[in-house]
């Protein structure tokens, strides 16, 4: 959600800050903004609702400015409407300071209501513009200071930039929460940003941002401290991505080009960590000794959306391989549902970016119970991976659309491995079957391939369908999570409801929706449940709905029931789920395509949800 950046060095900050932020758009945004200070010591800045092309015409015709520190933002509304009042950067009474910010500051009212009773007016709606009024109020003539005095005021979530006319040779950043910010290492030249992409074509060395941490940033370097000012050393990231693995490379959107990852991902995330003879090996990387796992009385999982599914197919494999208790749970739910959680359980915790807020509360409340944490996450030194005890990289790479695709190939894959591992400490199913399953997930990346060759077959079918007011998808087992993750791209890209059920609640109620024009689209690969959900879409069918059908090759009865057959190969059930969520990515994202929809960027959506 938002997006900051900011330079200083002795190059012009504008066209810097503002190919930053285009980097940054993915995250989600509907005004943008960028206050730099001018070679006459002025700071002056321009803002604009929409799209960074909006800001970036302002700027171009009659709005043109220029200086060699600045800071630049996209915001997702909060705290009042979108329009260009309440874009960001903010500024003070004065003109002499500006803000950016992502998250909220929780007791703005208060110092809103105190400030105004001093003297000062805003311009604004935002809980952020009583930040640049406080930073005002306790400046005299030490940025940092009057920063430092203002966070001690502010209760919330937060990561903020600081610029002011009177400090012209720094800027000052601080993060309390799940808000990221990098700080890019240059040669006489320092960036920051809310996510390394941003920086990526400047610079590889990098610093990550911690919750309760403010850094003063120089043209030649920085200074990192805790809020009270205590020093604090960190080893440099260097960053190993490819520059143009955060580019489109020929694709049309991210999102495509994301699609066709998906083998490479499921190779990288299984690289190292499962041999020849298939058996996984885990053991170092996770960090929670075998003794420990051995121990375990009942597993909790947890997550939001994407990583929720993906943590259901984990609950499916940890049940059947580990054979323990394993429970489901929304982290926005978690916090608040009294979750019985204790010494002997352990909670897994599911987030790509390792910021989602309510992962990051819920993963909180578990450790306050005593109870161990594994990770499955993406970024190396975020949240997630620094207060859980073991973390599970999923080796997924920058993802830039906002509708997750490969995060969930990768995260499900991840789980894989680690309910393999978790069968083999505890000797839960006979060795050779935990061999079998090994060696059966080094054939996924081919499998994913067959189907990403069906490609045009599966836009032939989203153009004949596109127009649909709702559809349902169905599951059952292990591929229950898969129609929940297939509506859920469905809606958040084109804008066309869907929803996902267990195919045995059909006749629970959803089934009165059916007509012809509400697609049914189900998961009907070879497994246990196989057979129940051709009698489900059997009942479709008899309603006239059309029928779409995710099958293995040469599955007659498939066929015979369906309009339309996306047809993958076959593979171990307990692996079906990355097969068999392709075709539904592909199919999602031909609908919103062909309807003209910023696939990329949905409307009101972000990529990292770091506010609650």
């Amino acid at each position: 959600m938002c997006g900051i950046v900011g330079y200083i060095g002795e190059r012009d900050s504008v066209p810097i800050i503002l190919d930053s932020l285009a980097r940054l758009e993915y995250r989600g945004y509907d005004s943008a903004g960028i206050a730099v200070i001018d070679a006459h010591g002025a700071l002056t800045g321009t803002k604009a609702e929409g799209k960074l092309s909006r800001l970036a015409e302002r700027l171009k015709n009659g709005g043109r400015i220029s200086g060699c520190v600045g800071v630049g933002h996209t915001r997702w509304a909060t705290h009042g409407r979108p329009n260009d009042a309440n874009a960001h950067p903010h500024m003070d009474c004065t003109g002499n300071i500006a803000v950016v910010h992502n998250g909220i500051i929780e007791n703005y009212a208060p110092l809103r209501a105190r400030l105004m009773e001093l003297g000062h007016v805003f311009q604004s709606e935002t809980d952020t513009e009583v930040l640049a009024h406080l930073i005002e109020l306790h400046y005299d003539g030490d940025l940092e200071v009057a920063v430092r005095k203002t966070l001690a005021e502010v209760n919330g979530a937060y990561a903020l930039g600081v610029i002011s006319s009177d400090n012209p040779d720094e800027l000052v950043f601080a993060r309390n929460g799940a808000s990221p910010l990098v700080i890019g290492i240059g040669d006489g030249e320092m960036y920051v940003a809310s996510d390394t992409p941003a920086i990526l074509p400047y610079t590889r060395r990098e610093i990550i941002l911690q919750e309760g941490e403010m850094v003063v940033v120089g043209r030649n370097g920085y200074r990192l401290m805790r809020y009270d000012g205590t020093p604090i050393a960190r080893d440099v990231i260097n960053v190993t991505w490819d520059v143009t693995s955060a580019e489109k490379s020929g694709y049309k959107h991210f999102m495509l080009k994301e699609i066709f990852e998906q083998p490479n991902v499921i190779k990288e995330t299984l690289a190292g960590r499962i041999d020849e003879d298939g058996h996984v090996h885990l053991g170092a990387e996770i960090a929670i000794d075998d003794d420990r796992l051995r121990q375990i009385s009942k597993i909790a999982i947890t997550g939001c959306g994407t990583a929720y599914h993906a943590g259901m197919v984990g609950m499916y494999l940890l049940r059947s391989l580990v054979k323990l208790p394993v429970e489901m749970e929304l982290a926005s739910e978690f916090r608040y549902g009294d979750p019985v959680i204790d010494p002997t359980a352990l909670v897994i915790a599911m987030s790509q970016s390792g910021e989602t807020a309510d992962t990051i509360e819920a993963v909180r409340i578990a450790k306050d119970a005593g109870t161990s944490i594994l990770g499955i996450c993406n970024v190396l030194g975020s949240h997630l991976t620094r207060i859980a005890d073991g973390t599970l990289y999923t080796r997924g790479g920058p993802e830039i659309g906002v509708a997750a695709t490969k995060t969930y190939v990768s995260q499900v894959t991840a789980m894989t491995l680690f309910s393999l591992y978790m069968a083999k400490v505890r000797g839960t199913v006979d060795a050779q079957r935990l061999k079998e399953i090994g060696a059966n997930t080094k054939l996924l990346p081919a499998s994913v391939d067959v189907i990403l060759n069906t490609s045009d077959y599966i836009r032939d079918v989203a153009r004949k369908i596109r127009k649909m007011r709702s559809c349902l998808f169905i599951g059952r087992y292990i591929n229950y999570p898969t129609a929940l993750e297939g509506a859920l791209k469905l809606k958040e890209i084109s804008y066309i409801h869907a929803e996902g059920y267990a195919a045995g609640e059909m006749k629970h109620g959803p089934i009165a929706l059916l007509d012809t024009e509400t697609p049914v689209i189900g998961i009907m690969t070879d497994g246990r449940v196989r057979d129940k959900i051709l009698s489900n879409l059997m009942e479709s069918k008899a309603r006239e709905a059309p029928i779409i059908v995710v099958a293995n090759h040469g599955d007659e009865e498939a066929r015979s029931v369906a309009d339309y057959v996306f047809w993958v190969p076959k593979v171990d059930e307990l692996l079906s789920p990355i097969v068999n969520v392709i075709p539904l990515q592909l199919l999602a994202y031909h609908i919103a395509d062909i309807e003209g929809k910023d696939v990329d960027q949905p409307r009101n959506l972000a990529k990292t949800v770091t506010v609650e």
